[in-house]
């Protein structure tokens, strides 16, 4: 049987894990088994808080790391039993792409002497992770593009043009996580990939609905649906710098956290709760749609994956903003929403054993084509 790669995903929404088991022919993914596992609430604030400053975090960090790789584990159990049901043995499992849980994401950061050095950080321990699983573990796979100058992300335009490029027309894979990140695959094989994050995705409005709700996430956008967007609020949000950027460009929480919310809702005092939930929405959707409007407004389709696809409402108010243009799920198109990013690392990780360089310089501004990430054996 042909090699199987499995790729798991954590991502700044802090949901939990997602994790797939596939095999690659051409440009064909097929996903052998998927699992997912959710993160207890308290650990889910716990990685919350290690995205800021606080006491004690570096040990914090530490045990944060080890709880990660053990969750991936039970993640790997899973899938392990899955191919096992269909006679796949765990020894043709090459290796394991692990993402990690991003706390910290500074791919520009200026020193003393006029340099500027990088870092971006995901919580996770590869060794306890290949010991747990005694499979190849490949992790860390952002750091060497910041090294080579690079944002680091994102890092899956590379493997949306092989799984959803189409040849004669261009297609955006946008994904809505807990940031939102654009792919615009041309369908010249000439011209190049365009990768970039457009802004938040589900992290602004996860946080305001569990904060005014007590629910995790604003089950297919009702909430949101329910309010009212404030054309106050949403252009003192648009005003953030960030949107005006040319990419290269990536973001996190280090910007689209509570706080930066909280600073701009104070000259706009009283606020309805669904209200705010509704102009946040609308700031993703506005932020996402204009990327595509300036960078692929001749795309044939935009294809939605990662959480935000099942918010019924944001994708109503894509669809409205793009009326030329068909706003479908993923799964219309090869994989589903939540597979996508999972196989990504998959794919990752095979280019990483093949020595084969994993990131598009194009879309992260690095110096030039690097293999990425950092082996851990089995």
């Amino acid at each position: 049987m042909t090699d199987v790669f499995i790729g798991l995903m954590s991502g700044t929404s802090l949901d939990g894990v997602d994790g797939v088991a596939v095999s690659f022919s051409d440009k064909r993914v097929q996903v052998l088994a998927d699992a997912s596992m959710a993160f207890s609430t308290d650990f889910k604030a716990e990685l919350l808080a290690l995205n800021t400053p606080g006491a004690n975090e570096l040990h914090r960090a530490a045990l944060a790391g080890n709880a990660v790789a053990e969750a991936y584990a039970q993640v790997v159990a899973s899938l392990k039993r899955q191919l096992a049901a269909q006679g796949i043995a765990s020894a043709c499992v090459r290796a394991i792409g692990a993402h990690g849980q991003t706390v910290r994401h500074q791919p520009r950061l200026a020193t003393a002497d006029g340099t500027t050095v990088g870092y971006t950080l995901q919580l996770l321990n590869p060794s306890l992770l290949a010991e747990r699983t005694g499979i190849d573990v490949v992790a860390d796979l952002r750091s060497r593009d910041v090294a080579a100058g690079g944002q680091g992300a994102p890092l899956v335009p590379a493997f949306h043009q092989q799984v959803f490029g189409q040849a004669g027309k261009t297609v955006s894979v946008l994904n809505v996580g807990g940031i939102a990140n654009l792919s615009v695959l041309p369908g010249d094989p000439q011209q190049p990939v365009l990768g970039f994050d457009c802004g938040p995705g589900n992290a602004l409005l996860d946080a305001w609905c569990l904060q005014h709700t007590g629910a995790a996430f604003d089950a297919e956008g009702q909430w949101a649906a329910s309010g009212q967007c404030q054309p106050d609020l949403l252009r003192l949000l648009l005003e953030e710098p960030f949107f005006a950027l040319a990419p290269p460009k990536s973001t996190g929480r280090d910007l689209f956290n509570g706080d930066w919310l909280h600073q701009r809702l104070k000259s706009l005092p009283n606020l309805r709760a669904q209200d705010v939930q509704n102009t946040l929405t609308e700031l993703t959707a506005r932020a996402c749609a204009t990327s595509i409007e300036r960078y692929a407004s001749q795309s044939s389709v935009v294809m939605v994956c990662g959480g935000g696809t099942f918010n019924c409402y944001l994708l109503q108010r894509l669809q409205v903003l793009l009326p030329t243009i068909p706003v479908e799920a993923s799964d219309r198109h090869a994989l589903a929403p939540l597979q996508v990013e999972a196989a990504a690392f998959a794919w990752l990780a095979r280019q990483t054993i093949e020595r084969r360089p994993g990131n598009l310089p194009g879309v992260t501004g690095a110096a030039g084509p690097r293999i990425l990430g950092a082996i851990y054996p089995g």
